[in-house]
Order: C-alpha cells, then sequence, then structure tokens
C-alpha cells in the first residue's frame, strides 16, 4: 500500500465510533495504515504522499537525456522546475508527443540566460535546490556561470548532474551528442545489429536518451545516498557514449577478447545459430527465439514445430553432435516456422514453455493487457486526446507510489509561481518580464 499522510486537524473521534458500528471489530485489530487508509478513503481525507516528495530538482537541460531524468524523479514526487529559452525548449518542436511523454510532472520557467538577470534568476533556483541536472556544453556553462566549483561553493549540498554526447575530457568533449550519433552509431551497436552482407538500420531514437537517462538516474540517488553520510553533493554525469559502449558490452567485451564477429558470419555464410535468431511466419509475421538451455528445451522446440523426428537424426540427438551441426539446424527451423502463423506457433511455443516473443507492432504494445496490468503503460490525467495514456518509467518500489501523469507545461507557465515562491515581489516579476529576462 502507498504510503499516505492523514491531515491531522480532520482526524475526528467519529472515525473510530462509525467503525465500532461497522462489521470490522476493531478490538480485534491494530490501528494500522490499512485501517487508517481505509477510513480516511470513506471520508475523503486522503493525501498521497511520495518517495521523493521535497526534493526540489533544476531541470536546466534540453531535448532529452538529461530531461528524462528529472521526469523520472517527478514520478516519484520531486518538485521538478523545467528552466526553458524564450521560444522553448527545441524539443517542443521536433515531438508534441514526445515532449508530453519527458514533460510531465514539471513547472516550466522561461528564463533568457544571456540576461543577467536571468541568470541571478537561475543561480537563485540552484541555491535552494537538491539536484541540478543539465546538457549544456562547457562554453555554455561557462557563460550561464554554471561552473561546479563555482556553483558547489554557494550550495555545498547540490548534487550536479550533467550529460554529454561523448565525455566530459578528450577532443570531443565539446562535440554535440543525440543518440542516434553518440549512442547508436559511435558505440558500434548499428554494425552488430546489421544484417549479414547489409547496411546498417536506422535505429530507434530517443532509446539511447532513455538507457543514459537511467544510468544518470543512478548516479544521482548514489549521490543523494553519499549527502545523508557526508552532507556534501557531488558532481555526477554521464554521456551517450558511455552509456552505449556499456549497454554494447558484450559485443564490445569479445572483441576484446579476440572474437570478431564479421569473420564468424561470414565463415558460416551469415547463417545465425538456429536457437538464437529471427524466423518469419506464414502470415508474415516475425518471432524472436531464444533458447540457452539447448539441452533441455531442443526436445520442446521439435516438439512444437511438428518435428519430433529431428531428436533421432545423429546430427541433432546427443547435445555434443546438436551444438556441432546447429548452423545445420537452421534453415531447417525456419522452414518449419513458415508452416504457422503467428498466433498457431506462439500457443505451440507457449505449450513446451519455450522462450520466445513475437515481434510487436507498435500499435499493438501500446495495447498490451500484460503492459497495462503492470502500469507499464498508464493512464494521465490529461484532457489532450492524444495523452490519455503514455509510457510509465522503469523503476517500481514497492509500497511506493508515482504521481499520475499531467500534461506537459506551456512556456513559461509557472514562471510567476516560480518567482514568488522565490520571494519576489509583484513589481520585481512585472520588471523581469517587461525586460524579457523572463517570459
Amino acid at each position: 500500500m502507498a504510503r499516505c499522510t492523514l491531515f491531522q486537524d480532520q482526524v475526528e473521534r467519529r472515525w473510530w465510533e462509525d467503525l465500532a458500528d461497522s462489521e470490522l471489530n476493531i478490538r480485534d485489530c491494530p490501528k494500522t495504515d490499512v485501517i487508517l487508509y481505509s477510513v480516511a478513503l470513506q471520508w475523503g481525507m486522503l493525501a498521497m504522499t511520495y518517495m521523493l516528495e521535497g526534493l526540489k530538482v533544476v531541470d536546466a537541460a534540453s531535448y532529452l537525456a538529461a530531461p528524462a531524468t528529472a521526469t523520472m524523479l517527478g514520478d516519484f514526487g520531486a518538485d521538478v522546475i523545467k528552466i526553458e529559452a524564450p521560444g522553448g525548449d527545441g524539443y517542443r518542436v521536433l515531438s508534441d508527443s514526445n515532449w508530453q511523454l519527458t514533460s510531465r510532472n514539471k513547472k516550466s520557467i522561461c528564463l533568457d540566460l544571456r540576461q543577467e538577470a536571468g541568470r541571478k534568476i537561475l543561480h537563485q533556483l540552484i541555491a535552494d535546490a537538491d539536484v541540478l541536472l543539465t546538457n549544456f556544453l562547457a562554453h555554455q556553462i561557462e557563460q550561464f556561470e554554471l561552473e561546479y566549483e563555482q556553483v558547489r561553493k554557494t550550495n555545498p549540498r547540490l548534487v550536479y548532474a550533467h550529460v554529454s554526447g561523448y565525455g566530459r575530457r578528450g577532443p570531443e568533449k565539446n562535440r554535440r551528442g543525440f543518440d542516434l550519433a553518440g549512442f547508436w552509431a559511435r558505440t558500434g551497436i548499428q554494425d552488430a545489429m546489421k544484417p549479414y552482407g547489409g547496411a546498417p538500420v536506422h535505429p530507434a531514437g530517443g532509446s539511447g536518451d532513455h538507457v543514459t537517462a537511467l544510468a544518470l538516474l543512478s548516479g544521482i540517488m548514489m549521490a543523494l545516498y553519499d549527502r545523508e553520510k557526508t552532507g556534501q553533493g557531488k558532481l555526477v554525469s554521464s554521456s551517450l557514449v558511455a552509456s552505449g559502449c556499456y549497454t554494447n558490452g558484450m559485443v564490445l567485451q569479445a572483441a576484446i577478447a579476440g572474437h570478431d564477429r564479421d569473420e564468424v558470419l561470414k565463415k558460416n555464410n551469415g547463417v545465425r545459430s538456429a536457437f538464437s535468431n529471427l524466423y518469419q511466419t506464414r502470415d508474415d509475421r516475425y518471432v524472436m527465439l531464444i533458447i540457452v538451455n539447448t539441452r533441455k528445451e531442443f526436445p520442446g522446440l521439435a516438439k512444437a514445430l511438428g518435428h519430433e523426428e529431428w531428436l533421432e537424426d545423429p546430427r541433432f540427438a546427443e547435445f555434443t553432435e546438436l551444438q556441432q551441426h546447429k548452423m545445420e539446424l537452421t534453415p531447417l527451423v525456419a522452414e518449419a516456422m513458415r508452416e504457422f502463423n503467428l498466433e498457431e506457433i506462439c500457443k505451440r511455443m507457449d505449450e513446451y514453455d519455450l522462450p520466445y516473443s513475437a515481434v510487436e507492432r507498435t500499435s499493438d504494445v501500446i495495447r498490451d493487457a500484460q503492459l497495462i496490468e503492470n502500469e507499464v503503460i498508464v493512464k494521465t490525467d490529461s484532457e489532450l486526446p492524444e495523452y490519455q495514456w503514455t509510457i510509465n518509467s522503469p523503476v517500481n518500489i514497492e509500497g511506493e507510489c508515482k504521481r499520475t501523469p499531467t500534461t506537459a507545461p506551456g512556456v513559461g507557465q509557472h514562471s510567476e509561481e516560480v518567482l514568488k515562491d522565490l520571494g519576489l515581489s509583484s513589481e520585481s516579476i512585472t520588471k523581469l518580464i517587461e525586460v524579457g529576462a523572463v517570459v
């Protein structure tokens, strides 16, 4: 059950009197949170609290990786203030639907950081913040006076989180990076995924940013944990290329050990193992088969495909021979798969509890009952017809709840509210707006 708080000034004795008249015998039950939850729910006096409630986060980043980290912090209750330049974050124009995904549960303040007054407001926000996220390049960090060593002087407890394309050191530290280049192309992932003899395929944009966001999130939480012990913040960083190399770690580690993937594929004429392969069905759908325990699961595969004679074939009958001839098995499995449509082959493989997945269409994924049941895809509280559902952050903690996703804010929607929270007077706010330091 999610942690809940009761508005103490509204707790009345009649709750327990009403309970005494109900079917619940309170004399036999401890006054636990469960009872309080039930009573408060009945009286409409329940207020949800969140794990990161009270954590102040300044999202001074653009596009995707660092802002997505701020989104996940906001999901668990952090107070996230999004800093936008006049005209708004460029990601708004690039993809409105993805802007909703990355900007839920945030407040937007629009600052012109080219002006000293705009920078002053940003520094005031940072001075009281727990976490600062940015992906500014070195010259921008200097221009906006955001060097970590300077910022920590006014807020030594600050966790300063930075994302780059290619790392904070070296000749490419100021090279702009987007996930298609820095995560997918530079790290060898696209090369590892290309078909034998073919060109690299175009990857799913944004996925590398989300992996990097998770890496940065883990660093932030470790820094916050360390702060509990030391009282001091930390500089935390990740990059698209670092996250991409770690994602591609198995392939890269094999290369370090001298394994040449292209040579192996060339030796086998591009044929991959029968047990880790993509197969086409009769209705032109695809199944990804991944069998690791071949000794145990090959009999089930043979039976599912209606070819029990493979179990008597000298090439496959014993484990040692099966491993030696698994490439010869690949075209046989491919031919057998094409005898069934997707629904038929899934039922057959489920019967023998084989590890596989249909290659789902995007339009089917967003309606997947399993994903909805596990709150991977969740309802929003938005009135926008195109934003009734969204993708949840992938971390769940037993007993903790997440905020219901809200509609992303307009550019500078909360500028005045944020400034008032800083203690600025209406006159001061008006002057900032008049000079264009705040929009």
